[in-house]
């Protein structure tokens, strides 16, 4: 579904993304995972054309995609929920949601099903996103890409800010979304939450790939030395 080959990112004379290639068919999670400043963001922000690559390419059911701007690239069917939601906050709820159907491809995903998805939304669609918590916030920022009817899905930081009781509530909705075939690329600080969610990941540092595979064929002491860079790393997937 989503394929980057060989993706170099520069910020000026700062080089964010370094060489980095991924694949998430449909119906599959893949994690990156990595401390701050591993290039994570730069990464999903590059895919959905708000960073133009220095080198590399980004494929859409085999689609090079490299070139468009970020507004075609959501009519291909990738749809971002950014860290820090962004929504309108004088917006309704309902206003939110309407937003990201303005890509006009169609779809099973409708007000309808995202009000069915989160079963509270429907009752408050009338209520300003601005009154509430940062969790249903969330859960609005997802709905809103959701209306885009994406094949890829980008996620970027699910659980900053939010209590452990609503980050299990959003992660929750997560398995649904891939047994329709959608296909979630999934960024997140908190590593045992992705590695939990995943199907498979991989690990950023200073934008470099350092490690990947299947979190069940990981060991602890291997993702901790991809993610910090400590000298010695082995197993599968390995980087080093």
């Amino acid at each position: 579904m989503l394929d980057v080959h060989h993706l170099t990112v520069r910020h000026g004379y700062l080089q964010a993304l370094t060489d980095v290639s991924l694949r998430v068919a449909p119906g599959e999670t893949l994690a990156i995972i990595g401390a701050n400043g591993a290039g994570k963001s730069t990464l999903l922000r590059s895919i959905i054309g708000l960073h133009r690559p220095s080198a590399g390419s980004i494929l859409i059911g085999g689609r090079d995609i490299t070139l468009l701007p970020p507004h075609a690239r959501v009519r291909e069917g990738i749809a971002l929920v950014p860290e820090a939601r962004r929504l309108f906050p004088s917006l309704s709820v309902e206003e939110n949601l309407l937003v990201g159907r303005s890509s006009g491809r169609p779809g099973a995903w409708s007000l309808g099903a995202v009000y069915q998805l989160f079963s509270w939304m429907g009752d408050r669609r009338h209520e300003p996103t601005v009154h509430l918590s940062g969790g249903e916030q969330q859960a609005v920022a997802i709905g809103r890409a959701l209306m885009a009817n994406p094949r890829v899905l980008l996620l970027d930081e699910l659980s900053l800010g939010l209590a452990p009781t609503m980050v299990r509530r959003i992660y929750g909705v997560l398995p649904e979304l891939v047994e329709t075939g959608m296909a979630v690329l999934l960024v997140e600080q908190d590593v045992a939450q992705a590695l939990r969610i995943a199907d498979r990941f991989q690990c950023l540092l200073e934008g470099r790939t350092t490690l990947e595979g299947k979190p069940a064929e990981a060991t602890t002491a291997q993702i901790e030395a991809a993610y910090f860079g400590l000298a010695g790393r082995t197993g599968p997937g390995s980087a080093a």
